[in-house]
Parts: structure tokens; sequence; C-alpha cells
């Protein structure tokens, strides 16, 4: 994963900020004796997620991932902690959007913003390796964002949402979304200060995606099958697919709509309202 891989040494842009912030992963490389592990199945598949690390990096050691791993998600979680505070110390529902990159997340996003605009208060965080293209989509709905730009890094984390915060102050009692940079493997791991992970996942995408990338899935509250009006045109198994979910994660909710026809919308608004309405400032730890 990317605190091993180095993937996420980068200089990130937070809209609006003024000066330079170099963010970085940073870490030594190791090269100890065991890093040459690979499992190999009967059936001729190279297994690279083996061994206590979890996962696989060219010259590090096994203890040495785990090692770096901790280290880096100790601080990002001691962060997260923060922002989870102080976003429900003020009643503000973070929402953090993950899925593969053409889901539908940013369509759904501004549409919903749109939506409920009448009820509460919306800012969004906008996670893209370049470009303000997604930031620009929700600000014509009225809706306030800030981009982020993290350059190589494939994931958000809790220092860019932080400063990104900074740049918001989004409202008392309203909802922020956080719509994280299209990848399923790296924001599982990266606690941003979210109310919850709600992953999105496009029926054109094929039903054994929970399978193929279990992490994102087990750390997600709800699954949201988009692009519904698809359904009669592709081959997409949606009793499969929440059947695939729930044996990576028991407990994940699902909800199934379009973000272009409107479908099922309204029950992702009561989900919206119902988590809202259970926020609690958060016990230090």
């Amino acid at each position: 994963m990317c605190t091993t891989c180095g993937c996420g040494d980068a200089n990130v842009k937070v809209e609006g900020e003024h000066g330079h912030h170099h963010h970085h992963h940073s870490h030594s490389h190791d090269h100890d004796a065991d890093h040459h592990h690979l499992h190999t199945h009967e059936n001729g598949d190279l297994d690279f997620g083996q061994g206590i690390g979890g996962t696989h990096a060219p010259g590090l050691s096994q203890k040495r991932i785990v090692q770096i791993e901790r280290d880096i998600l100790s601080k990002n979680d001691h962060l997260a902690w923060h922002n989870r505070d102080d976003l429900a110390r003020d009643g503000v529902l973070a929402l953090n959007l993950v899925s593969s990159p053409g889901s539908g997340k940013t369509t759904l996003l501004a549409r919903t913003a749109k939506d409920i605009a009448g009820r509460k208060s919306v800012s969004v965080i906008e996670g893209d390796q370049q470009t303000s293209l997604d930031a620009d989509r929700i600000r014509e709905t009225g809706a306030r964002a800030v981009q982020v730009n993290t350059g190589k890094g494939c994931h958000l984390d809790a220092d860019m949402v932080a400063r990104a915060i900074k740049q918001l102050a989004p409202e008392k009692n309203s909802v922020l979304f956080i719509e994280n940079v299209g990848n399923l493997v790296c924001p599982a791991a990266f606690d941003l200060g979210e109310a919850a992970k709600v992953v999105i996942l496009s029926v054109t995408e094929g039903e054994d995606k929970p399978l193929k990338y279990p992490d994102m899935f087990r750390a997600s509250k709800l699954m949201i099958l988009n692009k519904s009006d698809l359904l009669p045109y592709v081959p997409f198994d949606v009793d499969k697919c929440i059947e695939n979910a729930r044996r990576v994660n028991p407990d994940i909710e699902v909800l199934q709509l379009s973000a272009l026809s409107g479908e099922g919308l309204d029950e992702w608004y009561n989900w919206i309202e119902t988590t809202g309405t259970t926020l609690q400032p958060a016990e230090a730890g």
C-alpha cells in the first residue's frame, strides 16, 4: 500500500492556502533478508499480500513494512481524532465518499448538494491528483467547496482534510462531504475524521469488487450501488454483489440508486439525515 511504496510523497495543494505546504510519507528503505518472500499458489497466481505486512515492497522486509505503516497511520489517526472531535462538537456530519474513478461519485455529490440545500448547509472537500474540475462542478450547485490536489498521492489524509476544513469553516449542524481520490485501495487505510465512509460502486464495475478490494468495503458503513438505471443493459447481479459485500462486512448497509434518474435518492437523503442525528463528540483516545 502507499505507506510503503512512497506514492504519497507530494507537494499537496489546498485551494485557498497561502504559502507552500509539503506533505510527505517519509521512510527509509531497508534491505533485509526476508523482503523476497513471495507466495505462488497452485494455479500459478502470485500473491504479494502474504506475510505479516499484508503487502510487498521491493527492498523492505515484512517487519519494516509493519513498522513504517504503524508510524504513518498512528500520526494520521492522531490528526483524524482531532478532526472528528472538532466536527462532532459543532454537529458537522462528515462523510468520506470513496470509489474507483468513474463510479458517478461527483455526479451523485453535485445532485445531493443541490437537493438537500434547503434542509442543510453543505460544504465539500474535493480530492484529486490534479485540476479543480470537480470543485468547480460542486460550486455550480451553490455549495462551498475546496479543492485538494494530492499530486502523486493516491488518497487524502487527515492533515490534508484538517487544512481544507480550516479553509471551508463548515457551519454548525451542517454536512461536510469529502470526495476522496478515485481509488479502491489506499483510501481504505486512512481515517480522515469522518463519521462514516461511504463506498460508491457503479453497476458497470462488476459485482466482484467487494471481494477484490475487501479492505475498502470492510471499512465502509454504507455501500451505494449507483447507475441503477443501467441495470437492464449490463450483466450485473445485485443480490450477488450485496452477498459479496456482506461476506467481508456483515454490517454494511446498502442503497441502490441512480444519481442521473433520481431513483433511490430519497433513501440516500434519509440515510444522511438519520446518520447526522446520531453524531456524538469523539471520545479521547
